[in-house]
């Protein structure tokens, strides 16, 4: 039988609650006297009858929280907790239910002063309530550390992390790296260092040659324009 993590922390919540709801009511009642009043009623709750009841319906009610949250390996050890505390419980309204006669003698004497009773202790049916419902804290306990081990652990911030990491890494790898780009800028320079200016052309280098020419003209006393010149 699997029995899984919310339906645990209901069961466990509502045991510890109807445990302490037991504790409440009247569990013992009987008589006593003193001096002015011959009969005095005395009823005792579970409460202040198994004291027990009442902290360890609290423990089971906090291990059940407690297992709302806690990981895998913490919840054998609340588990283990709320075992003890239905023990606690279900013994504690058991030695009541066994031997009712020294409590409600104990509850005579704070009430008149007197530790003989004048009848005998009546046993309501909550002790034995409590006693089953401790009971059940301890089978429920017992069967869900059997079948916890097929619960599901949450990954939700797990796969965030890791999308979180992958998206980083993405962009880190779009980003150009400084140490790659200086080999690059530095060949892009090497190469406007190496490459060769260009040259005059023909065309300068022929109106060159005719400028000479026409200064060499003047410098003679000829007329660079005269086609019949010599040379020309």
């Amino acid at each position: 039988m699997t029995i899984s993590r919310r339906s645990a922390v209901l069961l466990l919540l509502v045991l510890g609650g109807v445990a302490l709801l037991t504790a409440i009511p009247t569990w013992l009642t009987t008589a006593g006297s003193t001096v002015l009043e011959p009969h005095v009623v005395v009823k005792v709750a579970g409460t202040k009858a198994a004291p027990g009841v009442g902290a360890g319906a609290l423990v089971v009610a906090a291990a059940a929280l407690a297992l709302g949250i806690i990981g895998r390996v913490g919840r054998y050890v609340v588990l283990a907790v709320a075992a003890l505390a239905g023990a606690v419980v279900a013994f504690s309204a058991l030695g009541v239910v066994q031997d009712p006669t020294p409590v409600a003698t104990r509850e005579a004497a704070n009430a008149t002063g007197v530790t003989e009773l004048t009848e005998g202790v009546h046993v309501a049916f909550w002790p034995y309530t409590t006693v089953a419902v401790g009971a059940l804290v301890v089978v429920l306990a017992v069967l869900v550390a059997l079948g916890s081990r097929s619960w599901r652990t949450s990954t939700r911030h797990e796969r965030a992390g890791a999308a979180t990491a992958a998206a980083a890494d993405g962009e880190a790898a779009l980003e150009p790296s400084p140490a790659s780009d200086a080999p690059a800028a530095g060949g892009a320079r090497a190469d406007a260092g190496a490459r060769p200016e260009a040259g005059p052309s023909d065309e300068d280098e022929g109106a060159f040659e005719d400028e000479h020419a026409a200064w060499d003209s003047l410098t003679r006393g000829e007329d660079p324009t005269d086609d019949d010149a010599p040379g020309r």
